[in-house]
């Protein structure tokens, strides 16, 4: 099975894609998994037997929307032709047996769309994986348009698996003109569950705290700084906090504000902020509450450690933090707060901490098949890996210069 995964910021993708590969491998012992992936951090997390990566060059995103090389002095263009020979090449050589694009459903730009086809051509089952929410529908519709995206989805794709359920989130494709040939296709498998692994790294030795801790992350951190600065401010303005507070500030914050929070931190006796821990689920296991944004992954760990969360989600420029949360919210899943309406009011986050360990617990709230996604994901991979691959006709050919990132 080969997994593609842009990975132009944050950790969402990989660490998703990783999860999924994790639990193939271990229900199918004749499996073998390769991730390709731009994340320049990839080399930090473990992986199982079987499973194993290939870094493509990375990118990350400016804040004016366009794309830049990530670590070579070299043209963007360069950076992307680079990058899908890279894809088409690993492709062709691992010559998979299922291949599942993580998202963008062309790639970076396009930059899958040649595999894709290839690959098609052999006969190989295209599976597009889907969060549970991409955008608001009114910001999602006219990015795919430009992208021209939908007709590629119903040309290339064999399979949809939405990582999600509807009665939480709805449809991650609401809003948008999708053929009904498309959204037959569409499998919701439920949220990825996460575990303790039973042989891990080197786990983070705290050195002012002790668990129970309440436990602030931003997953990357690239987006993150005003919810560290929230809860920074909160243990400032009260220093009769209950319990003390274990803020990991992610590895794609800027340095100097990863200096500015670890300088405060270092002047409040329980707080302890480290940068980054590969070994994210053993910090969240014994956590007595979790403050976060509530992108999927973090979203998927609350919910596997059943732990009271109070998630500050992000509004800019993507929407999709805040949908899943207020939604989770609405059922009694977690907590939400924004920092728009409180103007991060320190008093008004130090009442929320010190209410988050009364709330009740995300497991005592029923969803039927809330955490079935990778028993899901891995019944719909051994349908498709138990078919024979039928080479199929080309059916049309899209511009990889049209597709965005």
């Amino acid at each position: 099975m080969l997994i593609y995964s842009h990975d132009t910021f944050g950790l969402g993708h990989l660490r998703r894609c990783r999860a999924i590969a994790h639990a193939l491998v271990e229900r199918n012992k004749e499996l073998s998994v390769l991730i390709l992936t731009g994340s320049p951090i990839i080399g930090s997390f473990d992986f199982r037997a079987r499973v194993d990566f290939v870094r493509i060059p990375g990118v990350i995103k400016l804040r004016n929307g366009d794309y830049t090389s990530l670590s070579l002095l070299i043209d963007i263009e360069e950076t992307l032709a680079m990058r899908a020979s890279i894809i088409r090449h690993t492709a062709d050589i691992f010559d998979p047996d299922l291949f599942i694009v993580d998202k963008e459903p062309l790639g970076l730009r396009g930059e899958a769309l040649e595999t894709l086809e290839m690959l098609r051509e052999r006969g190989t089952p295209l599976i597009l994986g889907l969060r549970d929410v991409l955008d608001e529908p009114a910001l999602l519709a006219p990015e795919w348009e430009r992208k021209r995206v939908v007709p590629a989805v119903a040309e290339l794709y064999d399979d949809i698996w939405v990582y999600g359920l509807p009665q939480v989130c709805g449809d991650p494709l609401a809003g948008l003109d999708i053929p009904w040939s498309v959204r037959k296709r569409m499998t919701y498998t439920g949220y990825l569950p996460r575990t303790l692994s039973a042989t891990h790294g080197q786990m983070t030795h705290l050195q002012k705290i002790a668990s129970p801790y309440l436990l602030v992350t931003t997953g990357g951190g690239g987006d993150g700084e005003g919810v560290i600065d929230w809860v920074l401010s909160a243990y400032e303005h009260d220093r009769a906090l209950p319990y003390p507070a274990l803020l990991v500030l992610g590895p794609f914050m800027q340095s100097e504000r990863q200096g500015e929070f670890l300088a405060r931190a270092s002047q409040l006796p329980n707080v302890e902020a480290i940068t980054f821990d590969a070994q994210m689920e053993h910090l969240m296991a014994a956590a007595v509450g979790v403050v976060a944004m509530g992108g999927y992954n973090t979203f998927c760990e609350i919910l596997s450690f059943d732990k009271r969360a109070l998630i500050v989600p992000r509004m800019h420029p993507r929407r999709e933090q805040y949908i899943r949360s207020a939604r989770a919210a609405d059922l009694g899943l977690c907590q939400m707060v924004t920092e728009e309406d409180s103007n991060r009011d320190p008093h008004l986050m130090a009442t929320a901490l010190r209410q988050l360990p009364q709330q009740r617990l995300p497991s005592q709230v029923v969803v039927p098949g809330l955490l079935d996604g990778l028993y899901n994901v891995n019944r719909l991979a051994q349908q498709w890996l138990a078919r024979d691959r039928q080479p199929k006709i080309r059916r049309a050919t899209f511009n990889p210069a049209i597709g965005g990132g």
